[in-house]
């Protein structure tokens, strides 16, 4: 069922934890592995227990899930046959591949099982590493349409190209809006350099914001993030301590720019983020401070372990 949301703008989202289940139970039973002194194969899931979302705000959708699971294998080697567990502590949005931990135990273990063991870590356990991560894609795939409303004006918009640096069209104008000012002040567990850093190394971007972003860490140059739906230029920085843009959500009017300013303030162990807008259009402050709590500090935090949102 898709779940009504016109024009993709409301967050919205979908608990996809049963279907997560029955996923694991369908891909990892019978996962197998061998060489010249044994043999190995998952054969149950015990149980998989935790959060699964799949999410959507403003054209964007995301998924979100931090689970831990439990397997049972059996094996043998010659005439021994061998069964045991394996737990993994952590399966979230942001492990990469080689993250995963796998503790791997066998039952009433004695040292002619010792090649079953030795098996399930050398050869099954990279298997299971290549199904988790295919995990967070078809999870993606299966459900992200169910929560998008993809009526006329979304299809257009989703045609549109990004944002160049040669555009100047896309970071000038006048202003047609009454606007306002907005200031925030998150902290992050992070040092003003990593912070910095964040907002601004391509690859960080990346991984916080979960798309492939167009942004340099130089004056004068254009951004965009979130597949074109926030675009705007670095118009002043000065590492580790300033950041000054020009920032824009798609859907406002053409050519309307508000100016966002990130200072960095370090302090002990956690540096505070004085952010400063001015150009908000006035009935906008509440959804630009969701858009920028949400798909900026939050996922920063997160995804890097700088704090908790």
């Amino acid at each position: 069922m898709v779940l009504h949301n016109p024009n993709n703008w409301h967050w919205v989202d979908k608990n996809c934890i049963q279907w997560s289940r029955d996923y694991f139970n369908a891909q990892l039973p019978e996962t197998s592995a061998e060489n010249d002194q044994a043999s190995v194969k998952v054969t149950k899931v015990r149980n998989v227990e935790g959060d699964v979302d799949v999410c959507q705000r403003k054209g964007k959708v995301i998924s979100l899930y931090d689970l831990h699971m439990e397997l049972e294998y059996a094996g043998s080697c010659g005439d021994v046959d061998a069964t045991g567990r394996i737990k993994i502590p952590e399966i979230a949005y942001d492990t990469e591949e080689d993250e995963f931990q796998f503790n791997i135990s066998i039952d009433d273990e004695t040292s002619d099982k010792a090649p079953v063991k030795a098996l399930v870590r050398e050869k099954l356990v990279p298997q299971l590493r290549k199904k988790l991560v295919a995990f967070g894609v078809d999870l993606i795939e299966t459900h992200g349409k169910d929560i998008q409303h993809q009526d006329q004006k979304a299809a257009a918009q989703a045609l549109q190209p990004l944002a160049h640096a040669d555009e100047d069209k896309n970071v000038t104008g006048s202003s047609t809006y009454n606007t306002t000012t907005l200031k925030l002040k998150p902290t992050f567990t992070a040092s003003a350099e990593q912070l910095y850093k964040a907002f601004l190394d391509k690859a960080m971007v990346a991984a916080w914001t979960r798309a492939s972003p167009d942004i340099e860490a130089k004056e004068g140059t254009n951004y965009s993030l979130f597949n074109g739906n926030i675009v705007g230029k670095v118009v002043k920085l000065e590492e580790n301590k300033q950041i000054v843009m020009t920032w824009r959500l798609r859907d406002w009017k053409e050519r309307h720019f508000a100016t966002i300013q990130l200072d960095f303030d370090q302090g002990s162990g956690e540096t505070v983020l004085n952010v400063n807008w001015t150009g908000v259009p006035v009935g906008q402050e509440e959804i630009v401070e969701n858009n920028f709590q949400n798909y900026y500090v939050k996922p920063i935090m997160l995804t890097f372990g700088y704090g908790l949102p």
